[in-house]
């Protein structure tokens, strides 16, 4: 007698593309994109921070120039002025990486003065 050759099964590759592919549609759809905020500005870098780009927040510059919402303002004070009562809970500052720390603290020390109850500064991720 002849003995008959078992057929082996093959795994279903096909099934696991799809599932790879509708994952990668489905972060890609339910993924926000991020304007960015502000070409010349260099962010300061850091390695282990996790955050999500702000929709408003204060940007200063190097020189020490800030703005909101790329409009210039003179003082930190102006930045809860215009953002009303979004700024009071949470204040985010944006510096640029050339920006003095001495200056940083006391942009953060005027907005808590100002009435800010939590005062964040956003920086970029490092990739190491």
């Amino acid at each position: 007698m002849r003995r008959r050759k078992q057929k082996t099964e093959r795994e279903p590759t096909i099934a696991l593309i799809n599932i790879v592919f509708l994952m990668l549609v489905f972060f890609l759809v339910a993924g926000t994109v991020a304007r960015p905020l502000d070409p010349t500005l260099n962010l300061v870098h850091t390695a282990d921070l996790e955050g999500a780009a702000p929709a408003d927040a204060l940007v200063v510059n190097a020189d020490g120039s800030m703005s909101v919402r790329g409009e210039a303002i003179d003082a930190p004070e102006d930045f809860l002025e215009a953002l009303g009562d979004e700024a009071m809970s949470l204040a985010r500052i944006v510096p640029d990486r050339e920006l003095p720390a001495a200056k940083l603290v006391e942009i953060g020390r005027a907005l808590r003065a100002a009435g800010a109850e939590k005062v964040m500064i956003v920086t970029e991720r490092g990739l190491e």
